[in-house]
C-alpha cells in the first residue's frame, strides 16, 4: 500500500488535540503505512507534552517560532518527502477524522494521475449536518471560499472538480508538489492553499473532492485584523502572480470598484490601518521584483490557458460568515454580471 504522512501544523491547540489524535489513533490503515508529523510553532501551551506523553511515535519537528501555516507545512512536507512518503496529507489539529477517510482518498486520487490533490468532505462540528467545505471556490477577484458552508449536505457522494482544495484537509501527491513548489512561504496564513491549488490546475492537474471521505471541522470564523491584512494582501499577490495580464485588465474595472467598497468597509469596521498596510506592501520594489519572479517561474510549468483555469471561477460568494444584504442583492448581481461578460472574452 501507499506511504502516507499526514502532517500537523499546530500552535497552541492543545483543546483541540485530544480528539484530533484519537481520531487518526483508529484510522483504518496499516500503521507500517502511514507516519504522523506534529510541526509544533513555537507554541506556549501544554501541546508538546501532551503530544510526548500520550503519542510517542509521533515525529515531532520543533519550530523556534511561529512560522505561519504556510511555512509550517512546508517543512512537515519536506521531512516527509526525505522520507519517501508517496503523499502528504495536510490536517488542521481542530478537525475528527472518520476511520476510513484516508483509504477512500487513495482510491480516488490513484485511479487517474492528471490528479494532483483531493479534499475529503469537511463538515462542521458538533453541528455534523453541516457543511464546512465541498471544496473551495475562487472568485476572480481573487476571494477564496469554501464552498457549501452552512449548508446542508446535497448527497452527491460523487467525485467532482473544485477550484481548489481546502489545507485544512488535502491530499497531495509527493511527485506533482515536485513539480509545481510547495506553499509560498511569504503568504504566512490564508490564501497559500489557493495559490497551490491554482498553480495545480495551472500545470494541467486536476483537484477533486471526494464526498465520501468525511472529516468533521470545529471551525470558528475569527474576524482578526491580523486575519484581514494577511487575506487581502495575499489576494491580490495570487491577482498578480496567476492570471495573464491581459486577464487582469479585464478584470481591471471590477477591481477598482470592489476596492472601493472595501476600502469604506474597512473604515466602518475599523480596519482601514491594516488595509492601508496591503496598499504600503506594494509600494515596494523589492515586493513586486518578488511577483514578476514568482510569474515567471508559473510560466514554465504552465500547460493551462487562463480560459480553462476560470472555468471553475465564480462571480459570486454566497453562504458565508460575511453574507449580508448588500452582498447578496447588490454586489454578487452586478460583479457576477461583469465576470459573465468577461469570461466571454478571455481566450488566452
Amino acid at each position: 500500500m501507499n506511504k502516507v504522512a499526514i502532517i500537523i501544523v499546530n500552535y497552541n491547540g492543545l483543546v483541540y488535540l485530544p480528539d484530533c489524535l484519537a481520531s487518526l489513533a483508529k484510522l483504518d490503515y496499516p500503521p507500517e503505512n502511514f507516519k504522523i508529523f506534529f510541526v509544533d510553532n513555537a507554541s506556549t501551551d501544554d501541546s508538546l507534552n501532551f503530544v510526548q506523553s500520550n503519542y510517542p511515535d509521533i515525529a515531532i519537528i520543533k519550530n523556534q517560532e511561529n512560522t505561519g501555516f504556510a511555512l509550517g507545512n512546508n517543512i512537515g512536507i519536506k521531512q516527509a518527502m526525505s522520507e519517501n512518503f508517496e503523499y502528504l496529507f495536510l490536517l488542521n489539529q481542530d478537525t475528527i477524522c472518520e476511520p476510513d477517510f484516508l483509504k477512500k482518498l487513495l482510491a480516488v486520487i490513484e485511479a487517474d494521475h492528471q490528479i494532483g490533490a483531493v479534499q475529503p468532505r469537511l463538515m462542521l462540528y458538533p453541528e455534523k449536518d453541516k457543511v464546512n467545505s465541498l471544496g473551495n471556490a475562487i472568485h476572480y477577484l481573487g476571494f477564496g471560499f469554501s464552498a457549501g458552508g452552512y449548508q446542508q449536505f446535497d448527497n452527491n457522494l460523487q467525485p467532482r472538480k473544485i477550484a481548489y482544495a481546502s489545507g485544512a484537509a488535502v491530499l497531495y501527491r509527493k511527485s506533482t508538489l515536485e513539480k509545481v513548489g510547495l506553499f509560498d512561504p511569504d503568504f504566512f496564513m490564508y490564501h497559500e492553499d489557493l495559490d497551490l491549488g491554482w498553480r495545480l490546475r495551472m500545470a494541467g492537474y486536476d483537484i477533486l473532492l471526494v464526498p465520501v471521505a468525511v472529516i468533521y471541522h470545529k471551525y470558528q470564523f475569527s474576524k482578526s485584523i491580523k486575519k484581514y491584512y494577511f487575506m487581502e494582501r495575499n489576494r491580490f499577490i495570487c491577482l498578480f502572480e496567476n492570471y495573464k495580464l491581459a486577464t487582469l485588465l479585464l478584470i481591471l474595472p471590477a477591481l477598482v470598484v470592489m476596492e472601493a467598497g472595501l476600502f469604506l468597509f474597512s473604515l466602518k469596521s475599523g480596519f482601514w490601518q491594516e488595509k492601508l498596510k496591503v496598499y504600503a506592501w506594494f509600494l515596494s520594489i523589492d515586493n513586486w521584483g518578488k511577483i514578476r519572479k514568482e510569474r515567471r517561474e508559473k510560466r514554465i510549468i504552465r500547460v493551462r490557458r487562463d480560459r480553462e483555469l476560470v472555468e471553475l471561477f465564480t462571480g459570486k460568494i454566497e453562504n458565508q460568515e460575511i453574507d449580508n444584504w448588500i452582498l447578496k442583492y447588490l454586489a454578487n448581481p452586478i460583479f457576477n454580471a461583469y465576470w459573465f461578460l468577461v469570461k466571454l472574452l478571455i481566450i488566452w
